[in-house]
């Protein structure tokens, strides 16, 4: 019986396929160097068929209601670059820079105005009332019932000896579940080194110490901006 996406997602598939055919065009000379990957043809159809897997194992969270609906959208495809890559014998640690380096040349293919407003955006007070919202109702009994597969999360107010603007404590993730119910979790700290890039390229800095994929009681995210030249 094949399994469905469910409708939420399915919505965003077009999108997901063609972030993944630029990842792979932008990946293509690191394949051939650094993993010794010869058929890069067939490498790129085994992901986009890997990824079509993956579209019907993504956990819905509640669509648009939850801001952890776009991270899914934006980063599980990359679980299927890695389990194919994997499949074929590359190590782990090239994966990671391979999709590491990727992720980041994607990201500089917009235009920095958008990527710091982008960043701006994430940072304003705004934003963190909603990350408190999100927050609080992240850890209620109802929302983890109806979602399990969910981030649990807690919003962190800087003290008054600390450096950044706010923080995030993941208490639960929502890849560590996806990872270890399909069999993911070597490949899962790929996902968590991301995470510097994806914010740096917006004038975020992230610092973060710890991870629950690393065994960590939490994800300790915190966050401040970069000082911008002029």
């Amino acid at each position: 019986m094949n399994k469905m996406i469910h409708p939420f997602y399915a919505q965003h598939r077009d999108a997901m396929e063609a972030a993944m055919h630029q990842r792979l065009d932008l990946a293509e000379t690191m394949l051939r160097e650094r993993a010794q990957l010869t058929d890069i043809d067939t490498i790129k159809q085994e992901v986009m068929d890997e990824l079509a897997v993956v579209l019907t194992q993504m956990p819905y969270v509640g669509g648009t209601a939850s801001r952890m609906s776009e991270v899914f959208i934006r980063l599980t495809g990359f679980m299927a670059t890695s389990r194919v890559l994997q499949r074929h014998g590359v190590p782990l640690p090239v994966i990671r820079d391979i999709e590491r380096e990727t992720h980041k040349a994607q990201l500089l293919t917009m235009p920095e105005t958008e990527r710091l407003d982008a960043g701006d955006q994430f940072m304003s007070p705004e934003n963190q009332a909603f990350l408190r919202e999100q927050a609080a109702k992240s850890v209620t009994a109802s929302h983890q019932a109806e979602f399990p597969e969910d981030f649990v999360y807690d919003f962190v107010e800087p003290g008054p000896n600390d450096g950044f603007e706010f923080g995030i404590n993941y208490r639960a993730c929502g890849f560590c579940k996806f990872a270890g119910r399909h069999g993911d979790k070597e490949i899962l700290p790929n996902i968590c080194g991301l995470d510097f890039d994806a914010y740096a390229t917006r004038g975020i800095h992230l610092e973060r110490t710890q991870t629950l994929a690393g065994g960590a009681s939490h994800c300790n995210f915190r966050f401040s901006r970069l000082h911008r030249d002029g």
